[in-house]
């Protein structure tokens, strides 16, 4: 990571295989187990390393003369899986980074079972390492029908028609040029962005992937999304991830401040692209998530990463406002409706009783749901902006429309422009001093 001061330096060390394996036995921390040979030795000059971005996969007992040489170390951003009896690690074949094969979603991170994860400091009570259950129950995995692109074909190929006529085409790559010099931007800190909406349905899981992918495709630290919304929520669907583990509330008892980021990944869904997922629940009815929980997760993770977004409770709930106070920069989705401009109109009149820096670091997304919108939106633009945040309109989308994993190549075209446009204002708005 660029320009680094305190968390850098952990992830820096943990590139170069200097991090330290905590204690055994130390609450809550995943149990590092030793590599092949006598115990306390490290593994022997020369072994293989499996693949960055792969766990270390388990050794079948009885695998054959392989079952005699040294064992792989652990790939980046894995705890190292416990080997079988008589076994011993064989990495699998992989490249380093870059996306999964077309068609294929991107292998999950797969933390290391920990023994024992603790409930709280100091209480010594265990709790049981949760099962994974998948994202979407495999009852349903078949419903959904193959994603369509964003925009028709007729739609495409008259833009790729104006292109070869106009100079539309050098605009284009300028502006998006101007757009990755501000998402690539060092930072020395963590950035926390929230995302949230003044009721449900408005998209703002949505804007939050749109977001969190922008910053994960463009920058080159780990990006983070934490899914503040226990309630259902659809970050992990429109993430990809294929299944869930531990969770806001399982990890704010687990994680500890000292903890390196081998030890963090082990917690956390990886995605493509070096970003990670903390999600909120495992779909469960009932699930819940105190300010005090979240605050604590969020405390111990963002050194961690670059640029966390945060995909929070509808308002006025008491995490969505913890939230919006603690972050640097914060997004406000809202449907293009006439009920849904007027209630975010009334959200910013309240923020405008808040500190300064709370409006004047905050966005609004307008989001099209329907091909033919509702209401003028033109005069809602002028209307929020006159209260004073930035405000974008994220444009109809059939891809997005279809509720599934967001696909960024099928995104429209008109799509991913407002996508980068708002990731570079938000990152900004996040940097500024206010």
């Amino acid at each position: 990571m660029p320009n680094a001061e305190n968390w850098q330096g952990d992830v820096l060390r943990d590139l170069r295989g200097g991090a330290q394996p905590p204690a055994q036995g130390q609450p809550g921390l995943p149990q590092q187990q030793p590599a092949a040979g006598p115990a306390g030795q490290a593994p022997a000059p020369g072994a293989p390393a499996p693949a960055h971005g792969h766990p270390q996969a388990h050794q079948v007992p009885g695998a054959g003369p392989q079952a005699a040489g040294p064992q792989a170390a652990p790939a980046y951003g894995y705890p190292q899986q416990d080997p079988g009896p008589g076994a011993a690690a064989a990495a699998p074949a992989g490249h380093r980074g870059g996306p999964p094969p077309q068609g294929q979603p991107y292998p999950e991170a797969q933390p290391q079972q920990p023994q024992a994860a603790y409930a709280a400091a100091g209480h010594g009570q265990r709790t049981r390492t949760p099962d994974s259950k998948p994202a979407v129950d495999r009852q349903l995995s078949g419903t959904g029908r193959k994603p369509r692109h964003g925009e028709p074909f007729s739609a495409r190929a008259l833009r790729a028609v104006r292109r070869t006529v106009s100079s539309s085409a050098a605009r284009e790559v300028a502006e998006a040029t101007r757009a990755a010099e501000l998402l690539q931007q060092p930072v020395t800190t963590g950035r926390q962005i929230a995302v949230t909406s003044i009721r449900g349905g408005a998209g703002k899981s949505t804007v939050a992937a749109l977001l969190g992918t922008t910053y994960a495709h463009y920058r080159q630290d780990p990006v983070l999304f934490v899914e503040a919304d226990p309630a259902l929520g659809s970050l992990p669907i429109r993430l990809g991830a294929e299944s869930l583990r531990w969770t806001t509330g399982d990890v704010a008892d687990i994680v500890e401040p000292q903890m390196s980021l081998l030890d963090i990944t082990g917690y956390l869904v990886q995605l493509r692209d070096n970003a990670w997922l903390l999600p909120g629940s495992q779909g469960q009815i009932g699930a819940m998530l105190d300010t005090r929980a979240y605050e604590r997760a969020m405390v111990a993770l963002r050194r961690y990463f670059g640029v966390a977004v945060v995909d929070c409770e509808t308002l006025p709930a008491e995490v969505a406002r913890v939230a919006l106070s603690a972050s640097q920069a914060r997004v406000l989705a809202t449907p293009a409706t006439l009920d849904g401009v007027s209630s975010t109109f009334a959200v910013l009149q309240w923020m405008k009783g808040l500190p300064p820096h709370m409006l004047a670091s905050t966005a609004v997304v307008i989001t099209e749901q329907a091909p033919h919108s509702g209401v003028d939106l033109a005069d809602a633009v002028r209307t929020l902006e006159a209260a004073g945040p930035s405000v974008h309109v994220l444009p109809y989308d059939r891809h997005l429309a279809d509720g599934g994993r967001i696909r960024t190549e099928l995104l429209a075209h008109s799509t991913r422009q407002t996508a980068s446009r708002l990731a570079a204002d938000v990152f900004q708005l996040s940097q500024k001093r206010h």
